[in-house]
């Protein structure tokens, strides 16, 4: 963590940190094939699942099935080891927006999507665009909603996390933002703005997940109070993110998946290289993310794994 936090301010990490993130739908699918690679990288990989009991380590909407959430979300599971969709969306007019009660607890729930997804689950995808479409009044109180319930979930964890609090919320679709970048500068950046805010107030540091080509606006999510952004290589294009955050705000850089089951195993060593080349800092400002699932070759994620290792102690012009 002491490597991760430098990486993340600039303190001349000793190394880039990497984290590897396999989903349990790979573990289930490989089994003991993928323990016994696992084993082989302890420097990675330092949680290995028991198999047999592999529901009990997942989270909720990891199992296969229905639940309901706090606010009503149902979210529905066909594939054990996956994450859940919402299929049912519990505020499906705009009058219901008015009607809607915050939930009451307060535990740190702070799930991924809890901000600018959520009002997705709530509304269902089409309903939440045609209220930014036409930016209604009942927009704005949902919106009130949900960060009144984020700020005072925040306001719970702060004095029981540790210097960094992670957030994760797709803001971005393959090829850009749904609502475009202007609306989400007028209605979801002054969110984030306050509640990143708080983190920062309390001497903490702020990590935030974002998959979707994002980097138009990562400039405003650095004003928002950001250290560290974990962006998609393939989304948002290597050029594009050297030139939004190299220097500007360290990058946990989330190498392409959609890259891994098709590649060969030099492509994925170019892959690293090149990443690592490009946003490499002497004083930091980098690390590397590999998430994994059960469409990744064995071999793959070895060829992954090894050249994590081997470019990670890169210290520039060329030297590994």
């Amino acid at each position: 963590m002491s490597n991760f936090i430098k990486a993340m301010t600039y303190d001349y990490p000793d190394e880039i940190p990497v984290s590897i993130g396999i989903l349990p739908a790979m573990w289930k699918y490989y089994g003991d094939e993928l323990v016994r690679l696992a084993k082989d990288y302890p420097d990675f990989i330092v949680s290995i699942p028991d198999l047999n009991n592999l529901e009990a380590h997942m989270p909720l909407s990891y199992r296969f099935g229905n639940f309901t959430d706090e606010w009503g979300c149902v979210w529905s599971n066909i594939d054990e080891g996956m994450e859940s969709i919402v299929t049912d969306h519990p505020v499906p007019t705009r009058e219901d927006i008015l009607s809607l009660q915050i939930p009451s607890n307060c535990d740190g729930s702070l799930p991924h999507g809890f901000m600018y997804l959520r009002l997705l689950d709530l509304r269902g995808f089409e309903e939440a665009m045609i209220d930014f479409a036409e930016e209604c009044d009942e927009l704005q109180i949902l919106i009130d909603k949900v960060l009144e319930y984020n700020c005072r979930q925040i306001d719970y964890v702060l004095p029981r996390s540790g210097e960094v609090l992670y957030f994760g919320d797709d803001l971005g679709m393959q090829t850009g933002l749904a609502i475009g970048a202007k609306k989400w500068r007028k209605y979801m950046k002054p969110c984030y703005k306050k509640m990143y805010d708080m983190v920062r107030k309390a001497g903490k540091y702020v990590y935030m997940h974002t998959d979707g080509m994002i980097y138009e606006i990562i400039p405003d999510l650095i004003e928002c109070g950001v250290n560290m952004i974990n962006p998609q290589y393939r989304a948002n294009g290597l050029d594009n993110l050297v030139s939004t955050c190299k220097g500007k705000v360290a990058v946990n850089l989330d190498l392409d998946r959609q890259l891994f089951p098709f590649a060969t195993l030099s492509q994925l060593d170019d892959h690293v290289r090149e990443c690592v080349e490009a946003l490499y800092l002497p004083q930091g400002g980098l690390g590397l993310s590999i998430e994994l699932n059960y469409d990744v070759p064995l071999q793959n994620a070895v060829a992954l794994f090894d050249a994590a290792r081997k470019y990670k102690t890169y210290k520039g012009n060329g030297g590994f």
